[in-house]
């Protein structure tokens, strides 16, 4: 099993020979996860830096770590942007997770239409917060060198106006009639992945999609949750990349 791997709040610190973890992070490493000396652990900036450390010294308030190597990653390429419809209840925090895991660099929330679920006032911050949370636990779980971003709430225009800047715009929709495994993907640029809420986008919607060259794609005979739509296609288009080379 690899070291788990932490978050640093200054990403200045991983020049450092010695690095003391405090914090939130800090805490959690020697009081959740009980590190003790001796132990290694990796710390990341989430922008590609990674440091694998030892353990010199834990107490109630963090940890203190000798570097014993740094490693600097590239950006993935093709980058991957999944635009997730809101869900309803605590599925978007499910979804954020997911797609975290499976690789996505960027998640955008959308406001659609039918979406059940609105983001107004001091919900949105919140509910923004929480999505923000689940990507970085997610990533430090996965031991992802480069942290997704969770931009804000997007609106369809705004989402309209993202698709037109890059260089594979898609759109899931069970009534499409190319499937996603016959798609051919750019292995350098960025790809964007739209999720629909759980009434559906709107003809509306899918008309100004359609005016930007967005493809239309479907997963397979089966209808899935917009929780889960967006980590399946992002996984059987990311599969045929180099980053799961």
């Amino acid at each position: 099993m690899g070291a788990p791997v932490f978050l640093v709040d200054d990403p200045g610190a991983l020049d450092e020979s010695v690095i003391d973890l405090r914090g939130p992070e800090g805490r959690h490493a020697a009081v959740v996860r009980r590190l003790r000396v001796g132990e290694r652990v990796d710390l990341t900036d989430g922008a590609g830096a990674l440091a694998g450390c030892e353990v010199t010294a834990a107490s109630r308030d963090g940890l203190t770590c000798r570097v014993l190597t740094r490693r600097s990653y590239p950006p993935p390429e093709p980058r991957f942007t999944v635009v997730q419809a809101l869900p309803k209840g605590d599925r978007g925090e499910l979804a954020v997770e997911l797609l975290t895991e499976v690789g996505v660099d960027r998640i955008v929330p959308w406001a659609a239409a039918r979406c059940v679920t609105r983001w107004k006032g001091e919900r949105a911050a919140k509910s923004l917060a929480k999505w923000r949370s689940s990507a970085r636990e997610a990533a430090k779980q996965s031991r992802r060198a480069w942290f997704p971003s969770v931009q804000p709430l997007a609106s369809t225009s705004d989402v309209v106006t993202l698709l037109a800047q890059v260089e594979l715009p898609v759109l899931l929709h069970e009534a499409a009639s190319s499937p996603a495994a016959e798609l051919a993907v750019p292995e350098t640029g960025d790809v964007v992945v739209v999720v629909g809420p759980e009434g559906g986008i709107t003809d509306e919607e899918l008309g100004c999609f359609a005016e930007v060259g967005a493809r239309p794609l479907r997963l397979g005979p089966s209808v899935l949750r917009t929780s889960t739509a967006g980590v399946a296609a992002v996984a059987a288009l990311i599969s045929r990349t180099p980053r799961w080379a």
